[in-house]
């Protein structure tokens, strides 16, 4: 069995939790009361850091720490109540912690967040009680080199996007994979997927579903120039580089996740590699990636 794998977990015994909201909603703090008045019957201690403590509207018997850090260092679990933008966000901060994380969906989508509002008591209950499956999602590091000086780095858990910014022009890089050239291309950018984020961005840009447990990263064109350019799946351990051409009076940029962002000038180089910790994220046992996938994606809807 691969690390990435998932596997069941005969015994599990998570009594400190950390719970973790970014965006202040009525949704959100509904769920969030919900969760909280649950575990404090199944007495559970309790921790939050002090942003998400001050969203919840500072709910009672909470122990509130000064950071994430902190946070993950006083838990063997946390609990990310929202949507997959509120999980990538959390992803970033507690992968160094290796503390497993398990979703409340109250975002859209929600391919990471599996707990549903109606069924908090339910699943999390199951998760308590040992009944879950465990991955190991791997996270991407880039960093941005200018006139050989590394001046910013980026982490990102779905995907990497080299693109061309508020322009109206194509963009012009060159791509090298372990220090083998592949192409240079003019398009509106390139996007470098994880599997977690193979139905993100890039699926939307048609690149490939990866099921999470592969160890591979996609790289998918935004409209190349050529038509020939199609996306492509290397392996997981692989280091990209990308090198930026002359943009023609446009501004392209680099973005993680979709949360960072950065702007590229003529002889930048991007440097991109599989992240040494990994995210390790908790579903209940009742969790089906392909059932996800239908419901989510809509497959195999009659047409009417």
């Amino acid at each position: 069995m691969t690390p990435l794998q998932s596997h069941l977990q005969p015994k599990a015994h998570f009594q400190r939790i950390g719970l973790m909201i970014r965006k202040d909603s009525p949704s959100v703090v509904e769920s969030l009361k919900t969760l909280l008045s649950f575990l404090k019957q199944r007495k559970c201690q309790l921790f939050m850091e002090g942003d998400s403590y001050r969203l919840s509207h500072q709910a009672e018997d909470i122990t509130v720490v000064d950071s994430v850090a902190a946070l993950a260092a006083q838990c063997d679990l946390v609990i990310v109540v929202g949507g997959d933008g509120s999980m990538l966000g959390a992803a970033r901060s507690l992968c160094r912690a290796h503390i497993p994380v398990l979703g409340v969906n109250r975002g859209e989508l929600g391919f990471l967040t599996d707990v549903s509002s109606d069924e908090i008591e339910s699943r999390v209950a199951e998760v308590l009680e040992g009944k879950f499956s465990r991955e190991e999602r791997f996270l991407l590091d880039a960093s941005l080199s200018r006139k050989q000086q590394v001046i910013s780095v980026g982490d990102a858990m779905n995907e990497v996007v080299v693109h061309r910014g508020a322009s109206l022009r194509m963009m012009e890089f060159s791509l090298w994979i372990d220090e083998q050239f592949v192409y240079s291309q003019r398009s509106d950018g390139l996007i470098i997927s994880t599997p977690t984020g193979s139905t993100a961005y890039s699926l939307s840009g048609g690149g490939p579903i990866l099921h999470p447990a592969l160890d591979a990263i996609a790289l998918v064109p935004m409209f190349p120039h050529t038509l020939s350019s199609r996306p492509i799946v290397v392996d997981g351990k692989s280091k990209i580089r990308i090198v930026i051409g002359d943009q023609r009076g446009g501004q392209p940029e680099l973005s993680c996740d979709g949360q960072n962002h950065w702007f590229l000038e003529k002889g930048d180089v991007i440097e991109i590699a599989k992240k040494a910790e990994t995210l390790s994220l908790i579903h209940p046992a009742s969790h089906n990636y392909y059932e996800t996938c239908r419901s989510k994606l809509g497959w195999g809807s009659r047409l009417s």
